[in-house]
């Protein structure tokens, strides 16, 4: 049976890209290691060979690649080189690279800038801390089900509970991949939502721990988290509540910045006022690179 969200099967071209763009996403959480078939096939829930004969497709047009030594695929320079025509599609980043900046400066960790997209959660940025072990969970451009990390659950906590609790059913089996069960994840999420962050004593890596806070925009939309991780002995009670006091100071900047571009935007355009967005978010102007 299909995965939540996928069609089912169709000689349909609209369908067929569907299921393919299906595939590349889950290639691409494989980041430089790569995805095994058999996992991309168990993760989106099309038999194993509609997805073998799709990874050949993609492949012969280079939006993914395989290890001849592993024989597992990842994105191809097709897809990189797709990325370079839309350079200023993550403005956030520009919007929010200053005061994480300051801010792993700050705590001398390191900094995660994620946002959602689509039922994943994708890291757009990461900025290094003063401290002699810094702890490099994940990369710029890794690629989440939602509620895997501290940085989903944040994400997950700007949306109504009906939302949330599609969104996580919809990613079980791939959240089970990783250890992790809809009813933590949901359950995760309730308690961010009260405490205002979300904390995960035991993080991606043996040894460290986790935080993430909501990033909203003028209007109280959530627009993206930020995530420090370090090594569990720097985020024990006393320190968390001065980490977490840190990055609402800092995520109070970037509400500012964007409510100061919006402001900027309805000026020019009256009859926007008050619409804020992606399209205000835009008029920042394209990322630098880390």
């Amino acid at each position: 049976m299909a995965r939540p969200g996928l069609p089912p099967d169709s000689a349909d071209g609209a369908q067929s890209v569907r299921r393919a763009l299906a595939v590349l996403r889950l290639v691409a959480t494989g980041q430089d290691r790569g995805v095994r078939l058999t996992d991309v096939a168990r993760m989106c829930g099309l038999p194993l060979p509609t997805v073998h004969r799709l990874l050949k497709v993609l492949m012969e047009e280079t939006a993914v690649e395989q290890d001849a030594s592993t024989r597992r695929y990842r994105i191809g320079h097709e897809i990189t080189l797709l990325g370079l025509a839309r350079p200023a599609g993550l403005a956030l980043r520009t919007v929010a690279e200053p005061a994480l900046t300051a801010l792993a400066a700050e705590v001398g960790d390191t900094v995660f800038l994620s946002v959602r997209h689509g039922s994943d959660s994708v890291c757009i940025g990461r900025f290094l801390g003063s401290h002699t072990i810094q702890v490099l969970s994940i990369d710029v451009g890794a690629r989440r089900p939602l509620g895997a990390s501290v940085s989903g659950v944040a994400l997950l906590t700007g949306v109504e509970a009906a939302e949330a609790a599609a969104v996580t059913q919809g990613n079980a089996v791939r959240l089970q991949v990783l250890g992790r069960s809809v009813r933590q994840v949901l359950s995760a999420v309730a308690a961010a939502q009260r405490l205002g962050h979300a904390y995960a004593p035991v993080g991606v890596m043996p040894g460290t721990s986790a935080v993430a806070v909501p990033i909203r925009d003028a209007g109280g939309r959530v627009v993206g988290a930020i995530s420090i991780a370090t090594l569990a002995e720097r985020l024990g009670r006393d320190r968390l509540r001065t980490v977490v006091a840190a990055m609402q100071s800092h995520v109070d900047r970037i509400t500012a910045r964007l409510m100061d571009i919006d402001r900027s935007r309805a000026g020019a355009h009256p009859a926007k006022k008050g619409r804020i967005g992606e399209e205000a978010l835009k008029k920042a102007g394209p990322p630098k690179r880390a």
